[in-house]
């Protein structure tokens, strides 16, 4: 098998890995979810009356909580609670993209609500402090994310060439780019957009 091939190969394990992982977690929700007395109503998470109390026991109160543990918290608060300026410019400016260059590209749009998700507001053993923490915190992390997914697209249409050194991390479109070394990889790759419409496909079967 050749080196390339292998790789190939690699990567659609990787894949059939994830598929399998993300069916065990499901399994697993299956069985939290009689455990912890809770349920989905119209994708939405619904504790039970009694889970909700059970959950309480576990409480930080607001008059505890606001006392601070350490001087490093209190000195962090205008730096972490700042990134919330350029995190809805960012917003703003990838709807405007994606509604822009990828509609002219022909590349399906990102969905955003897949990534920025609310539901720990629904968790009755976080105080009201923790809960807006915890709606900053998924907002931002799931912000960068679909920024991360944006990015992929744009790099898979104009720029599918993979990266001759390892990187820590590469998005899940990298598997589509030629090699560093391929031109007609590249020739191949470039400004095609059949790809993203494909694996739309496949997530659907």
């Amino acid at each position: 098998m050749l080196p390339k091939d292998r790789i190939q190969k690699l990567l659609q394990d990787i894949q059939d890995k994830k598929n399998e992982l993300a069916s065990e977690y499901e399994k697993l929700s299956d069985r939290f979810r009689e455990k912890y007395d809770f349920s989905f109503e119209k994708g939405r998470v619904r504790f039970s009356k009694k889970a909700k109390e059970y959950q309480k026991r576990f409480k930080t109160p607001l008059w505890i909580y606001v006392i601070p543990r350490s001087y490093r918290h209190i000195l962090s608060i205008p730096f972490i609670y700042g990134m919330i300026i350029p995190t809805v410019i960012l917003d703003i400016f990838l709807f405007i993209y994606q509604q822009t260059a990828l509609r002219l590209y022909g590349i399906p749009l990102v969905k955003r609500r897949d990534y920025i998700i609310f539901e720990r507001k629904h968790l009755s053993y976080l105080n009201m402090i923790q809960k807006i923490n915890c709606l900053y915190c998924s907002y931002v992390n799931g912000l960068f994310q679909y920024a991360v997914e944006v990015a992929g697209r744009t790099e898979k249409y104009w720029c599918p060439i993979k990266s001759a050194r390892r990187k820590a991390w590469i998005h899940s479109w990298e598997e589509y780019f030629a090699d560093f070394w391929d031109p007609e990889g590249f020739k191949k790759q470039f400004n095609c957009n059949k790809e993203f419409f494909q694996k739309k496909k496949n997530k659907s079967i």
